[in-house]
């Protein structure tokens, strides 16, 4: 696709466009179509610096024009954000096509990354997450980020094959003072005690969920004043090899 601006005479190719209708206006940026699919599946937004760099690398020219309608219509002039959430970008059905068969591959191996057998404590391969998510028909949703949706079909998964979040193993030392009060808070979040040894200090060496962790930091962080310490061991707790479950 090419776009024609007759007022500066640059050509823009490989370009697509984002279209909104806010205030009885339609709106319209000219973009690259796999930047802005990549942003609206969550790439990058964890670091707001890189918003901005990646939406400034992504705009190719803006065909708004009068500014008083633009403030009217979009609160504090968040226009670009809004269009590219929310507007509708004009792609081929070949195109879209391929970008959902991506997306579904990426939730694939996100699933492949965060789970395993909970009888053999290994992973699962990409292909087999495929075939397991075409059994369950699962449909990709254009709109929402691959790591949303790959919680989604883990919690789906579960009806169908034996599948669980892999555990984080943890270590953590409580001053004696504040060692059995605190444990005992510790608890309901331990899914495994490994090992527990009681002298001068309480060291515990456990599994968690990984959902768990922040709860597990800030609760030793605030029972012991700070002097509690915690340490991840291993993000994920799986058997040794390169034996994949088929």
């Amino acid at each position: 696709m090419s776009i024609f601006t007759p007022t500066n005479q640059i050509r823009l190719t490989n370009v697509a466009v984002v279209r909104v209708k806010k205030g009885g206006k339609r709106f319209e940026i000219a973009c690259y179509k796999n930047k802005v699919m990549s942003w609206r599946s969550g790439a990058r937004l964890s670091q707001r610096n890189f918003i901005i760099i990646y939406i400034s690398e992504r705009l190719k020219c803006i065909s708004v024009y009068q500014s008083a309608l633009i403030i009217k219509a979009f609160q504090l002039g968040l226009v670009c954000f809004n269009i590219l959430a929310k507007g509708e970008l004009q792609v081929s059905d070949k195109e879209r096509q391929t970008q959902l068969e991506q997306m579904f591959r990426d939730i694939a191996t996100i699933v492949v990354e965060k789970c395993v057998n909970p009888e053999t404590k290994r992973p699962y391969t990409v292909n087999l997450i495929e075939r397991a998510m075409k059994d369950i028909h699962y449909s990709v949703k254009a709109n929402k980020s691959t790591k949303q949706q790959a919680l989604e079909v883990i919690r789906q998964l579960k009806e169908t094959i034996k599948i669980e979040r892999a555990h984080m193993r943890l270590r953590f030392i409580l001053p004696a003072k504040d060692g059995k009060r605190v444990k005992e808070k510790l608890k309901p979040l331990i899914k495994v005690t490994e090992s527990e040894n009681f002298d001068e200090e309480l060291e515990i060496v456990c599994l968690i969920d990984p959902g768990y962790f922040r709860d597990i930091d800030e609760l030793i962080r605030s029972e012991t004043k700070g002097k509690g310490t915690l340490e991840v061991l291993s993000l994920k707790d799986v058997e040794e090899g390169d034996e994949r479950l088929e």
